[in-house]
Formats: structure tokens, C-alpha cells, sequence
């Protein structure tokens, strides 16, 4: 599997405080090893929105989009879930 970090996950994750940066790379880190061992870790909130993007948690208000094709994961953006939704609607 590979993984891919987009511009525009870049500059929504330079942009949260530090204590939710720490909780995204957490479940960065959580979602690579399920793809990596097949092992779900409780609370990833793994979710798929549409045919090709996918969400997981990293906190209660916070999440991350991605999508999965052809072996490589593509970070898109991080943000509150009202963010989150926004995006959706923008694409």
C-alpha cells in the first residue's frame, strides 16, 4: 500500500493547534496499520462517504477524508466535521 498526503491535506493539518495535529497522526497511524495488518483499532470510525472518499476519526468533532484506489491511500483534508460536510458539497 502506498500513501499519498495532498496539498490540501497539508494545509489543513498546518492549521489545527497542536493537540489535534498529535490526534490526527493518531489515527493516520491507526488507519495504516489496518491496512497494513488488518487489525481495526476501536474508534478509527472508519466510514465510507461516497464511491470513492472515505472517513475515519480523530477525535469526536474532528475528521479525516481520503480515498483508496488501485493500492494508494490519498490524503485529502482534515477538519471539524461541519468542514468536512462543507467540502463534500463544494465537489
Amino acid at each position: 500500500m502506498r500513501y499519498e498526503f495532498k496539498p490540501s491535506f497539508d494545509k489543513t493539518f498546518k492549521k489545527l493547534p497542536s493537540v489535534r495535529k498529535l490526534k490526527v497522526e493518531e489515527a493516520l497511524t491507526s488507519l495504516i496499520d489496518f491496512f497494513e495488518t488488518g487489525k481495526k483499532t476501536k474508534g478509527l470510525g472508519l466510514k465510507n462517504l461516497r464511491k470513492e472518499f472515505w472517513e475515519i476519526r480523530s477525535g469526536i468533532n474532528d475528521r479525516v477524508i481520503f480515498t483508496l484506489s488501485q493500492g494508494k491511500v490519498s490524503f485529502i483534508i482534515t477538519g471539524t466535521h461541519d468542514e468536512i460536510k462543507r467540502f463534500l458539497k463544494a465537489i
